[in-house]
């Protein structure tokens, strides 16, 4: 599984609950120089693996919160048998969740278990992500000038977030004390945070909601929390963390921390999401006459042969002397998809089309398809499930939060999963361009 090059130890353990998060940290951590390798679950072997930084990519942001923390806690436990001296446990920029967690549970018990005698423990949860419009100011998260709760994330049809308010949010998952580090104190820099976090812990707050509104303001918090065992967030705090061991001496200088082969092989792009990134995404395809089949949810539940008539599109242009790359979707509009939901169940019409394009992935991949393009968190963790993937190593970036990624181990795939709300209108082709090592 070892990629082809060594560090002593790895040096920061990341704990990602879905697949594209772990793909938008890492793609982070890499373009701050560090080499950084994404593990599929926990990894059953204890072989250590050679990297700056490992990020451990569970799919537990939406099952039951227990659940989630017995896989957050395994995962730790992997981590810090690597070596690892920090923990990042990581979650969308927009704090996708519901009151029962699963932020808040999980956050718990990573602090139980890092805590040293009496102290509890203490970290901060920022998912900040300014690159990708996502900012907090006094709590309160903004998704570019929208406030969360009108950003559209109020339908997301698993973790309608339709409170803005962050300390509110956490408070109601956790009994552990939520505070507040304002932006002013962020602005005063890392000694002022420092003695905000003191001041917090004294009154008995374990996990302070941190406010950002820059890179900048990213970094001056991660210096800040670079003695914090564990910190909390989006892919946007990790741009303060690799500064914290470079100084320290700790960090070695790479070439090209992003460097990783081009992959051969036919091209297909599956889409789960229904967020409005996605919709135009799809929108963009399918407005430029490319291929492409769409996934009917009651298709689905009627019995009808969906994956088999998926396959049959994508044979007719994958095949021949000039193959096409092709979009298979179950991308829908809001409306659309709370229709579908109505009358099958959110949790039954979810579990039919990841199960689909799971089986559709298998498929293509039979077909000779080695570079997949995957659109939305869940989708992704269905598919390179089904392509019994254990492992990525991580390139450059494609578009904010979106790397390109190739497995370890095995026949090379080449892989762009991207969290639903990201990426440009005509990321699809940047994607598939990119994979095959075009810039």
């Amino acid at each position: 599984m070892n990629p082809p090059y060594s560090t002593p130890r790895p040096l920061i353990g990341c704990i990602a609950d879905d697949f594209t998060g772990a793909t938008d940290l890492a793609n982070m951590l890499v373009r701050n120089g560090m080499r950084t390798v994404q593990t599929i679950g926990v990894p059953a072997s204890s072989e250590r693996i050679e990297a700056d930084a490992l990020v451990v990519a569970l799919k537990s942001r939406t099952i039951a919160a227990a659940c989630a923390v017995e896989q957050a806690k395994q995962a730790l436990t992997w981590l810090r048998a690597q070596g690892c001296r920090q923990f990042l446990f990581k979650y969308c920029s927009t704090f996708d969740s519901t009151g029962a967690g699963n932020i808040g549970p999980v956050t718990d018990a990573l602090l139980d278990t890092l805590a040293i005698g009496d102290d509890r423990g203490f970290t901060i949860a920022c998912p900040v992500f300014p690159e990708n419009g996502r900012t907090l100011y006094r709590g309160h998260l903004f998704v570019g000038d929208t406030l969360l709760n009108e950003s559209g994330m109020e339908k997301h049809p698993l973790t309608p977030m339709t409170d803005p308010n962050l300390v509110r949010v956490l408070q109601r998952q956790t009994s552990s004390k939520v505070g507040l580090i304002r932006f002013d104190t962020v602005a005063q820099g890392v000694a002022a945070v420092r003695e905000r976090i003191a001041a917090l812990r004294t009154d008995g707050v374990r996990i302070a909601i941190a406010d950002a509104l820059s890179d900048d303001d990213l970094r001056t918090l991660g210096e800040a929390c670079g003695d914090l065992p564990l910190i909390t967030g989006g892919s946007g705090i990790a741009i303060g963390l690799p500064g914290n061991f470079r100084s320290a001496g700790l960090l070695a200088k790479h070439g090209d921390a992003a460097q990783v082969p081009a992959v051969d092989g036919l091209s297909a792009v599956l889409a789960g999401s229904a967020s409005t990134a996605t919709n135009e995404q799809v929108t963009t395809w399918r407005g430029s006459g490319k291929p492409h089949f769409r996934v009917d949810p009651l298709a689905l539940a009627r019995g009808e042969p969906v994956v088999e008539a998926a396959l049959s599109f994508a044979r007719e242009y994958l095949g021949g002397a000039d193959p096409q790359p092709v979009l298979i979707y179950a991308t829908a509009t809001p409306d659309e998809v709370q229709r579908v939901q109505q009358a099958l169940g959110v949790a039954h019409a979810g579990e039919l089309v990841e199960a689909a394009l799971a089986s559709i992935a298998r498929g293509l991949h039979a077909l000779g398809v080695r570079k997949f393009v995957v659109a939305g968190g869940e989708t992704s963790g269905a598919v390179v499930q089904a392509l019994r993937v254990q492992a990525l190593a991580i390139g450059a970036q494609i578009d904010p939060g979106v790397p390109a990624t190739v497995t370890i181990g095995g026949e090379p795939l080449g892989l762009a999963l991207k969290s639903g709300n990201f990426g440009a209108v005509d990321f699809f082709d940047k994607a598939l361009r990119r994979l095959a090592g075009a810039a």
